[in-house]
């Protein structure tokens, strides 16, 4: 394994960050390479602990020889966002300076040239350097898996749907519970970036089954321990495996995935209609009928008949919620896995901001 330190001027004198990049080189040139990140929002670490037990994993496979395709490692791709704390609570998913969200804005490139792309000392923004730069390392792989977690969730999966067929190997491997399809999402995500040269190719050269490009949601922002860390660097391993890129006899993937795969347009966001106490009645894996409770919005405490409860628009499974239990109006609780489009007028661009 060779380290790799990219360095970049601060936007202003005595801020300059690095970003650190882990790299092994294979022994075969035609194998499938891969290229993973993670903590893309700062302070997101399921992925980070994956990655974590997945290097030495992958230093075993390197001394042994079993490294086919080149695979590049960056386990902290947001040193911006990981330094951002406010009034002590650690504040990575949004730029402090812009308010931009640090997974949006990423250079939409109609092939894989990156010659165009600023360097990391380049006259602009430091967040557009290291987005930049991030493109850079990531565009030539056949594979980039972008690793983030939800906030109390099971472990799903983005995956275009021009790829979702091809890419049920991934959610197999990860066990994750759905695979979410989008088309378009419209606001420039790091995957969106990544899968856009792509499909821009004449399908006949695209060989999909090759390429994989997808945001990994490792449950939610508490589930960091040991065994979870270990178990998703197993899955990402039996995936890198199964694609080629690591040889391993040892390890077998099944064939089918029996999660659910659901379009965006068929997710019901649960949004609080007032701010207030939440009280929910369900949690991430329950699956509901239509009309059943979801969660109750306390506006008056005291007085209950000031009490909003929601209810499932549609049955289906509850994929996320969130931690917290004081909320503004407008803010999203829920994610609901329906079999059918939502009524609910969509936000543009991806499910949340």
């Amino acid at each position: 394994m060779k380290t790799e330190m990219i360095k970049f001027a601060g936007d202003v004198p005595g801020n300059a960050i690095e970003l650190r990049v882990l790299r092994f080189e294979g022994s075969d040139k035609s194998a499938t390479s891969a290229y993973l990140q993670s903590s893309l929002h700062g302070g997101e670490l399921p992925g980070q602990a994956a990655l974590h037990f997945l290097v030495p994993m992958l230093k075993k496979a390197e001394a042994e020889g079993r490294i086919l395709g080149n695979i590049t490692i960056v386990p902290q791709a947001n040193p911006i966002g990981s330094n951002q704390w406010q009034a002590y609570q650690h504040m990575g998913r949004f730029e402090f300076h812009t308010q931009v969200n640090f997974n949006r804005a990423f250079p939409l490139l109609p092939d894989f040239d990156t010659s165009s792309l600023p360097g990391p000392d380049a006259p602009v923004a430091l967040a557009q350097r290291l987005k930049a730069a991030l493109l850079r390392l990531a565009l030539p792989h056949d594979i980039v898996l972008d690793l983030h977690c939800d906030d109390e969730s099971e472990s799903y999966v983005y995956i275009a749907d021009e790829f979702v067929e091809d890419m049920k190997d991934l959610a197999i491997a990860l066990n994750s519970t759905a695979i979410l399809a989008w088309d378009t999402t419209a606001d420039a995500a790091f995957e969106e970036a990544c899968a856009h040269p792509v499909l821009q190719m004449p399908q006949s050269e695209r060989n999909m089954k090759r390429r994989a490009v997808t945001t990994v949601e490792f449950r939610g922002l508490t589930d960091v321990y040991a065994d979870m860390g270990k178990g998703d660097a197993e899955g990402l391993y039996r995936f890198l495996v199964h694609r080629g890129v690591i040889r391993d006899e040892s390890v077998k993937l099944d064939t089918e995935f029996k999660g659910l795969v659901t379009p965006l347009s068929h997710v019901e966001m649960i949004r609080a209609p007032e701010g207030g106490m939440v009280l929910y009645h369900v949690e991430p894996g329950d699956v509901v009928e239509e009309g059943a409770k979801l969660v109750t919005v306390v506006t008056t405490p005291g007085e209950p008949e000031g009490d909003i409860t929601l209810t499932a628009p549609q049955a289906g499974r509850i994929l996320t919620r969130r931690s917290l239990r004081y909320v503004r109006r407008g803010d999203d609780l829920l994610k609901l896995l329906g079999a059918k489009p939502s009524a609910v007028e969509k936000r543009p661009g991806t499910l949340e901001a």
